[in-house]
């Protein structure tokens, strides 16, 4: 893995290069599409970005770079893009899972240092993925859903279906837990590229 500054340092050359050749695209440090209008222009663009590449050491790597469209959609910075949604991708969704899990073992206690721990990793989350564009709120649902079922099992020490009555919305309200739900189209080919 090459560090964003670094990255941002040595791809200069073909962003320049790009941009000459009249294509448009976006790149974070290694990370990088390039929209075209046919599928064509992409593997012309694909061609063009693996010889500058090459001029520079590097190359693109094989299993993540791919032509696609729009409708079919592809990842890119945590987000699964499409012509029907703009969400959260699974391995992000596994990686917010994950801090969520490491903080919520049963045998730990649902305190106030808890749930500012974990006001923390929701309000991460959601300022990156809330955005105004993104279609995550079904999503954020079932998430905030499966906090409060973790939270509840840390509760009563076990998993129940019966324990959603006994500790209600408002009682998470009351905790000051956030919430996820609560916080704030064409067929393009494009050329998916990791260098």
């Amino acid at each position: 893995m090459v560090s964003p500054l670094l990255a941002n340092i040595v791809l200069n050359y073909p962003d320049w290069q790009l941009d000459k050749h009249g294509y448009r695209f976006v790149r974070y440090a290694d990370d990088f599409v390039v929209p075209c209008q046919t599928k064509a222009q992409a593997e012309e663009a694909q061609t063009l970005v693996t010889h500058l590449l090459a001029l520079l050491g590097l190359h693109l790597s094989a299993e993540k770079t791919r032509i696609t469209t729009y409708a079919k959609g592809y990842s890119f910075l945590g987000f699964v893009m499409s012509a029907r949604s703009r969400r959260m991708r699974p391995k992000s969704q596994d990686k917010f899972k994950d801090k969520v899990r490491e903080l919520t073992v049963r045998k730990r206690n649902l305190d106030a240092e808890l749930i500012v721990e974990l006001n923390r990793v929701i309000q991460g989350a959601t300022n990156y993925f809330a955005t105004r564009w993104s279609t995550n709120r079904w999503l954020f649902r079932r998430l905030d859903s499966w906090i409060r079922r973790r939270l509840r099992c840390m509760k009563f020490k076990r998993f129940s279906y019966h324990h959603n009555h006994r500790m209600r919305l408002k009682q998470f309200a009351k905790l000051g837990l956030l919430s996820l739900a609560g916080q704030p189209q064409d067929d393009r080919r494009i050329l998916r590229a990791y260098a």
